[in-house]
């Protein structure tokens, strides 16, 4: 039996805001492995396990850039340490022009970006003069480039904490930008059911499979309810699947609203700063008490 400390009941806590006897029986239950504690957690209960897991705390900015034909485009996140440093002039300049090079050079990985020349040297050593200019640690997460027949529309949100580039056939710039809109707002995972990971399905229906249980179902029932859970979650992951933010009726999907104006999405890209990166969090009291320890020595 694993070994279940504090800071393991207080991480599965942060993740859940589950109370810390429950964290604490859960990491038992699952021999100290976090990732079943927590779906322990959404078994017994539901929603509220999840709701601060999607908690994200490291700092930057989305920038994007698409040519005037509007058929290249990027967009790219540049993360900062502090928020203060992701509204300094140099940095959003530095994020503005990784956005254009990434758009007219077309880098394979975010080191070949690096490596590209811009201003006379190369992005690394942009980052690097700049860094030493702020005085605060940045680096260049990740960047996404479409090339299309068909037209590109961006969307920023949030003082550029959330960005959108969207790939579009059909429709006019009305449609675009609510599209754009929609999806800084609903924050799909995927396009359809297909670009939805086999292993967050499972998850679900394992999730489903396992209250299901917990609430004494007949066995009978037991797939058609998990099966029933999966479709659910596509409809609030997939953008096709989505109800449209903007539809009158309150039900109209985001595939009948393209259906019905002749349009279609060909791919997005959504980037939220620090999505999936988990922050320090500085307990002050325990920094005070060290630096008066340090200091007494």
């Amino acid at each position: 039996m694993a070994a279940i400390t504090a800071a393991m009941v207080g991480e599965l806590r942060a993740k859940t805001d589950a109370p810390m006897m429950e964290c604490k029986k859960a990491l038992t239950e699952a021999n100290g492995d976090l990732d079943k504690a927590e779906e322990i957690l959404r078994v017994r209960l539901g929603n509220k396990a999840s709701k601060a897991s999607s908690r994200v705390a490291a700092e930057g900015i989305v920038a994007v850039n698409v040519a005037a034909d509007g058929k290249v485009g990027a967009i790219v996140e540049l993360n900062s340490e502090t928020d203060f440093v992701a509204k300094n002039d140099d940095f959003v300049a530095f994020s503005q022009n990784l956005a254009a090079l990434v758009a007219n050079t077309d880098p394979a990985t975010v080191e070949a970006l690096a490596a590209a020349p811009l201003e006379g040297s190369t992005v690394e050593e942009v980052r690097r003069a700049l860094v030493g200019k702020i005085g605060e640690n940045m680096s260049i997460r990740r960047f996404a480039r479409f090339q299309t027949a068909g037209k590109l529309t961006t969307y920023v949100h949030g003082g550029s904490r959330i960005g959108v580039l969207l790939d579009l056939t059909g429709g006019d710039d009305q449609l675009a930008r609510d599209l754009a809109m929609h999806i800084a707002a609903s924050k799909p995972k995927s396009l359809d059911a297909g670009g939805v990971p086999a292993e967050l399905l499972a998850t679900e229906r394992r999730i489903a499979v396992e209250k299901a249980r917990e609430e004494k179902k007949p066995d009978a029932m037991i797939e058609k309810i998990a099966e029933g859970t999966v479709q659910k979650y596509l409809k609030t992951v997939t953008l096709l699947g989505q109800v449209f933010v903007k539809a009158e009726d309150g039900k109209q999907t985001i595939e009948q609203l393209l259906k019905a104006r002749g349009a279609t999405v060909n791919r997005f890209a959504l980037f939220i700063v620090g999505e999936g990166i988990e922050k320090k969090t500085a307990d002050f009291a325990a920094e005070v008490a060290e630096q008066m320890a340090l200091a007494k020595k």
